[in-house]
């Protein structure tokens, strides 16, 4: 009798699986309540969710930190890590755009936005180039306000200058438990407008509602496209989610967080 309950443990053992998912700290809403469906469509599979800005994930991941799946904010990040084939094809699962992030108070709209935003009395945040693909966008946004002639020539240049890269960065804070490190950052005085994917300003506004929501207007916005791969020799669970959140259920769960198709 105790053998054969033995062995009905190391079976059952023997049939459960963790699969490490790495992805971009904006995804963290979708991203979980996928994982959690996923792991009731698929008993014994467990999927163990860490987050961050894409950038520091990926290095964490080229260092030797285990992933089966990795979601970035951008297409580069995981096409990098599949160079040498330790990784498979990079596939795009979802959209997001630029807004502005506004503190109470302030005037500001959609028209009037690079106007505020090179006022030099204006506290200008962002995320951390090459760190966190929000960085970059909100500098390539810099560079079209110039480029479309939404401001003078050296427009890009001064909004670089003095952009405050306040998160995302390896030496970022990070903010309390719970809260939205972007709407945090404003509500706390630190930054007057930040620049953040849309998804994330409606998750700061909802939980500090005396934030502002504002456009960017298309002719200077970024499009962000976020792409995932799964790690060569992943099990066959792996693909079976970053599937689901290819063309799957998964994609139910991004529409609902207001990302948008890929």
């Amino acid at each position: 009798m105790a053998l054969a309950s033995g062995l009905v443990a190391g079976a059952a053992a023997a049939q459960q699986q963790t699969l490490a998912v790495h992805a971009a700290g904006s995804l963290r809403a979708p991203i979980t309540q996928a994982a959690q469906a996923f792991e009731q469509a698929n008993p014994g599979t467990r999927i163990a969710l860490t987050f961050g800005a894409s950038g520091l994930l990926r290095d964490r991941i080229a260092a030797g930190e285990k992933a089966d799946v990795f979601a970035s904010a951008n297409m580069a990040h995981p096409q990098s890590l599949g160079a040498d084939g330790a990784w498979g094809p990079t596939r795009a699962f979802a959209r997001n755009a630029l807004c502005a992030l506004a503190r109470p108070g302030l005037a500001v709209t959609r028209d009037t936005l690079v106007k505020t935003m090179l006022d030099p009395a204006i506290k200008l945040g962002t995320s951390t180039p090459k760190a966190d693909p929000s960085g970059d966008y909100a500098f390539e946004l810099f560079e079209r306000v110039e480029r479309t002639g939404a401001a003078p020539a050296g427009s890009a240049r001064a909004l670089a200058t003095k952009a405050l890269q306040l998160s995302g960065g390896p030496n970022s804070p990070a903010p309390p438990p719970g809260r939205n490190v972007y709407g945090m950052l404003v509500a706390s005085g630190q930054a007057d407008v930040f620049l953040t994917y849309c998804t994330n300003a409606v998750v700061a506004i909802a939980e500090a509602p005396g934030l502002q929501l504002v456009e960017v207007p298309a002719a200077i916005n970024v499009s962000a496209e976020y792409g995932l791969a799964v790690r060569s020799g992943a099990a066959p669970a792996a693909q079976a989610f970053a599937d689901d959140l290819v063309h799957g259920a998964g994609q139910g769960a991004l529409r609902k967080a207001g990302f948008l198709a890929p």
